[in-house]
């Protein structure tokens, strides 16, 4: 985990892209659209940034990826598959594909530390033992490692988004999605979680990060996608 994220391998991968937007459009309900017209790719392998100001359509565009909301028209693929055409029964299987960084955390408040993180390994039917310095070692790394046995309604904002991540990529998921997974903790911490990310990413898992923290967005120089009022107003190719 000591790789410098300033110098961190951002290429494509020559195989399917792990997400396709296809003109895409989202409304809640009998709304306007909150997002229009998305037309996007995130090679397999890569690394970008998603910014724009607060009620741009950041947070819908993550739940379209994680399959949390569906289009009201466009093609969405997931690792070349069309989602509209997985079957209800199919949905788990790929969102274990994909780990997620939540806003509100969702951190499940009757499970320890240790075993929020270790939730996924457990679901795919891993056993204690074969996970267990795993976590361990990531919950150091993220400055938990003396909070393992604490329950979530004791933790601060901070360290609940911490164990929040150690969740998402303790998987190593082939899609993480983070959505300002810096918003609560310091510079120091921000930089080591970001070196996650990058470590994570040069493992061959594609990352999209949700952020205003322009600094952050600055300090990778990875491509940055920009939404304004529901569009993307760039090609997701100009480097912070």
């Amino acid at each position: 985990m000591s790789s410098d994220p300033r110098h961190a391998d951002i290429s494509e991968a020559p195989t399917a892209p792990a997400v396709r937007f296809e003109g895409v459009g989202m409304r809640y309900g009998r709304g306007p659209e909150v997002l229009s017209d998305l037309s996007f790719e995130l090679p397999s392998g890569s690394f970008h940034f998603l910014t724009g100001p607060s009620g741009a359509g950041k947070t819908s565009l993550l739940k379209l990826i994680y399959l949390a909301e569906r289009p009201s028209r466009g093609l969405i693929s997931m690792f070349g598959r069309d989602s509209a055409m997985l079957p209800r029964e199919g949905l788990p299987d790929l969102r274990r594909r994909i780990g997620v960084v939540f806003q509100d955390f969702r951190l499940l408040d009757h499970l320890t530390v240790f075993d929020n993180v270790a939730l996924p390994l457990r679901v795919a039917g891993q056993s204690r033992s074969s996970y267990a310095d795993d976590v361990a070692d990531l919950l150091q790394w993220v400055g938990l490692g003396d909070r393992m046995d604490a329950l979530p309604p004791t933790l601060s904002g901070g360290e609940q988004q911490r164990a929040s991540i150690a969740r998402a990529v303790i998987s190593k998921p082939e899609l993480l999605i983070a959505d300002e997974p810096t918003g609560n903790v310091d510079p120091e911490m921000a930089n080591r979680l970001l070196r996650l990310f990058v470590e994570l990413n040069r493992l061959g898992t594609t990352v999209l990060i949700a952020s205003h923290d322009i600094a952050l967005v600055r300090s990778l120089g990875a491509p940055v996608r920009e939404l304004a009022d529901g569009k993307l107003v760039d090609d997701g190719m100009r480097a912070a």
